[in-house]
């Protein structure tokens, strides 16, 4: 016979009472972690993934059965069945419809829904201020096959020293993958079409000058043995795991903030459930000064315009995007037809 199931708990978040249901159901069996565990640990690192959720609508991929089992990515908030003092904001995706999407306005926003057993966190780079208009810049480096975490840091090295030319200040995090993030706070004065721009002349120009260990190139056959600056994670809808956000992963890594200095020298599967907690409160959140001083990404968009008259303009969407103005074939070249009528289809 099966031992006694755990019973339910009333936990208090931020002045709220958050319940938290099935406290030992085993979220990540090669872990051995429970519900309890990443309930737990949200609350945490509760300062730091506040710093990064606090009013921006929140995609929540969920797990309801671990994450061996089933997901889906929640867009919605439900009508009925959420507590009262749950804060939602509309925002509108590439198709013109709306959603109300959770606006968390304090940690226990965060609690509700691990119980409701999220585990990644996908917040927009807007607030619920402004829903058009990003205040943050996200850098994906992404590892194509043939290099590794390693190459993403020396890539975002790369990234740092361009930023520091330009008089603005990265913040990276690891992905809690292979991957490298870097946020800039900015100001939000420009739409998601245009902060993409200023994303893409970023990627641009760190290509030029490391050609060899960086690429633009959307299409995956054009990518080599390089690192992907994935600029359409600056396209609407489109969303990356938070600072400090548990990745669904066998080990329960998290996305980690870390410090320029110790970048290069971290490896990315040290930050897990267990570990992170700790780092946090012994060493503090290294993005604590993150929205000290949003930047002007004008010489980015200058950027953009001086490309554009060279004869590089926009790269392609995400297929589920509508067509955009200025957009070229979405169609990967070994299967681009070449005849003139094509061309200037």
């Amino acid at each position: 016979m099966g031992g006694t199931k755990a019973a339910a708990a009333e936990v208090e978040v931020a002045g709220h009472t958050v319940r938290l249901s099935s406290p030992d159901r085993v979220i990540f069996p090669q872990r051995g972690f429970t519900k309890a565990d990443v309930f737990h640990y949200y609350l945490a690192v509760g300062d730091g993934i506040m710093r990064a959720l606090r009013d921006r609508p929140t995609t929540l991929q969920r797990f309801p059965e671990g994450v061996e089992g089933e997901a889906f990515f929640q867009k919605r908030v439900p009508t009925r069945g959420v507590p009262p003092w749950v804060t939602t904001t509309q925002i509108t995706f590439p198709s013109g419809r709306n959603a109300s999407e959770l606006c968390p306005a304090d940690l226990a926003h965060v609690a509700w829904a691990a119980q409701m057993g999220t585990i990644v966190f996908h917040p927009w780079p807007v607030r619920a201020a402004d829903v058009d208009r990003p205040d943050e810049l996200r850098i994906d480096l992404d590892p194509q096959p043939g290099t590794d975490f390693a190459d993403a840091a020396r890539a975002a090295g790369e990234v740092r020293a361009l930023l520091d030319e330009l008089g603005a200040t990265g913040w990276p995090k690891t992905s809690g993958g292979r991957g490298v993030h870097v946020y800039l706070r900015i100001q939000p004065r420009w739409t998601f079409t245009e902060v993409r721009r200023a994303t893409i002349a970023l990627a641009r120009e760190v290509e030029r000058r490391n050609p060899d260990l960086v690429t633009t190139a959307w299409w995956k056959e054009e990518r080599g043995t390089r690192v992907f600056v994935d600029f359409n994670q600056m396209a609407r809808d489109r969303t990356i795991a938070c600072a400090y956000s548990l990745r669904a992963n066998a080990r329960a890594t998290v996305s980690t903030p870390v410090s320029w200095d110790e970048l290069p020298d971290v490896d990315p599967d040290d930050f897990d459930l267990r570990t992170v907690p700790a780092r946090l409160a012994e060493r503090g959140d290294p993005h604590a000064g993150i929205d000290d001083a949003p930047w002007d990404i004008s010489p980015l968009l200058e950027w953009a315009e001086r490309d554009a008259a060279a004869g590089q303009g926009d790269l392609p969407y995400p297929p589920d995007h509508p067509k955009m103005p200025g957009e070229p074939k979405r169609v990967q070249p070994s299967r681009a037809k070449r005849s003139p009528d094509e061309e200037n289809a």
